[in-house]
């Protein structure tokens, strides 16, 4: 049985990874890390259960250059033939890993694209034209790059499907099977899928996709909670904005995630704090995708203190040094819990997260205490956090156009 690695030093990576692991300041593994990267070095197929936030991506990221760095290719490969391709559910996501592939490849000359919907699709298939290593990818997009023979998938070496629960409560298995089947068959390719959970119908996917993999499960409420402090304020829905703009402004908060449920509320919120003199920004579905990444670039760098976020639009935001999460509404599904608070205490640090439970928020709270295994702690707002909020002022900032619901004639 391999021992597991405490430290990077240990893996015996190429030169180049170890010059990039250091210049990122990476030193101990995390527990997913020191799981999956003696295995997944070895060639070995992986099925593994863990939640972002705990260094996966970083797992697989070097596990596709190390293996790149050491096993030089004899034959070139012809212009949009990649040899790894991650395939994100979300284009945060996908971003994201692209950003962190970046960064772990910057002593190399491997190269990195990345295909997305609601980017300019002349600009991708320019790219396409040229030598791909590393693919990252969303579904729909890349299925349409492949079907016009821009992409060429027959000389993947390593596949990696990342938050595969994800892709099945969004209706992407489809597309993950036809990207499947352009692939070369799972015994002449390595596999490395991460799920948040392994669900009954993510272990028989895992089965079809895999030839025996090495088997990881850490348990979410050991890699996404320990390190977060929770608390859930009871409150009426009608003070929930006052609590929230107390919060901020009393606390000094500089670097929060909040979560609404729904886009317009979502909208609404963010209109709000802005017209109460908050520096924030809104990351939804409906937000233009150029408009996403300048809005998720300015929370990273500082520009902008506070997020308002919809569970599809924050599921791939992996900014450090989010000091709280607030969760506007609890999520109708419990895992959304998990995902949500996993933005903060990222990697060891410590986070705060806090819910507002009104009458109908209260309904979800067993089924998240549920899942956690244990209770969360329950308390009333003090008086001074309720207090009035200044009264708005106009905003000059023009608003997203709202979309009519027309029917073609």
């Amino acid at each position: 049985m391999q021992s597991m690695p405490e430290d990077f030093s240990s893996l015996e990576l190429p030169s180049e990874l170890v010059d990039a692991i250091a210049e990122l300041q990476f030193h101990t593994c995390t527990p997913v890390q020191a799981e999956v990267l003696p295995h997944a070095l070895d060639g070995a197929d992986i099925v593994s259960q863990a939640q972002t936030g705990t260094g996966k991506t970083a797992a697989f990221l070097i596990t596709l250059i190390a293996y790149h760095l050491e096993n030089p290719e004899i034959d070139p490969r012809p212009a949009g033939t990649p040899f790894a391709l991650i395939v994100a559910p979300t284009r945060e996501l996908a971003i994201q890993i692209s950003d962190d592939a970046m960064d772990l490849a910057k002593f190399t000359d491997i190269k990195i694209v990345t295909l997305m919907g609601g980017i300019d699709y002349e600009k991708q298939k320019r790219q396409c034209r040229g030598v791909i290593d590393i693919l990252v990818a969303t579904p729909g997009r890349l299925l349409d790059f492949c079907r016009s023979s821009v992409v060429d998938l027959r000389r993947i070496e390593t596949l990696v499907i990342d938050e595969a629960d994800r892709m099945l409560s969004m209706g992407f298995i489809p597309d993950i099977k036809a990207i499947i089947r352009q692939t070369p068959r799972k015994e002449q390719r390595q596999t490395l899928l991460f799920s948040a959970t392994l669900s009954d119908d993510i272990r028989r996917l895992a089965s079809q996709w895999t030839q025996e993999p090495i088997k990881i499960e850490i348990e979410p409420e050991q890699v996404a909670v320990q390190s977060v402090t929770q608390l859930v304020y009871l409150i009426p829905y009608e003070q929930k904005y006052a609590l929230l703009y107390n919060l901020i402004t009393s606390l000094q908060l500089d670097r929060v995630l909040v979560f609404v449920n729904r886009r317009d509320q979502a909208r609404h919120l963010e209109n709000r704090l802005h017209r109460n003199g908050i520096n924030s920004g809104l990351l939804t579905g409906d937000v233009p995708q150029r408009k996403r990444i300048r809005t998720l670039e300015d929370f990273k760098s500082g520009n902008i203190h506070i997020l308002v976020a919809t569970d599809v639009a924050g599921r791939g935001i992996h900014v450090e040094e989010i000091s709280h999460v607030i969760n506007y509404n609890l999520p109708e599904d419990s895992e959304d819990y998990v995902h949500r608070i996993g933005r903060t205490g990222r990697a060891g640090a410590e986070g705060i997260s806090i819910s507002f439970a009104c009458e109908t928020d209260a309904f979800q709270i067993p089924a998240i205490e549920e899942l956690l295994g244990y209770p969360l702690k329950h308390v009333h707002p003090a008086d001074e956090l309720l207090a009035p909020t200044p009264a708005p002022v106009r905003s000059s900032r023009p608003s997203l156009p709202v979309k009519k619901n027309r029917r073609r004639r």
